[in-house]
């Protein structure tokens, strides 16, 4: 009886210790994925925040460009709107 409960104790360490490095290999392998996901969250980030901003100067109505007039007959530069 006694041989008996020293083999299932050396059987329930072996298993203990497996999976205590089952969970250490989890562990590492969930922080590398954080990382990746918070890399990927602000290469998105970056890319939304430039297409945005690609929209409004695409957008942007062309009244607001101004632009000289040499046209009058003095000679003057007047700023005329588009």
């Amino acid at each position: 009886m006694r041989e008996q409960l020293h083999r299932r104790l050396e059987e329930l360490k072996k298993e203990f210790n497996a999976g205590r490095a089952r969970v250490t290999e989890l562990e590492q392998q969930q922080t590398t994925l954080h990382q990746t996901l918070f890399r990927i969250s602000g290469a998105i980030q970056v890319l939304e925040e430039e297409l945005k901003a690609d929209q409004v100067r695409v957008e942007s109505p062309i009244s607001n460009a101004t632009t000289v007039d040499r046209s009058h007959a003095n000679g003057s530069p007047t700023r005329v709107s588009l």
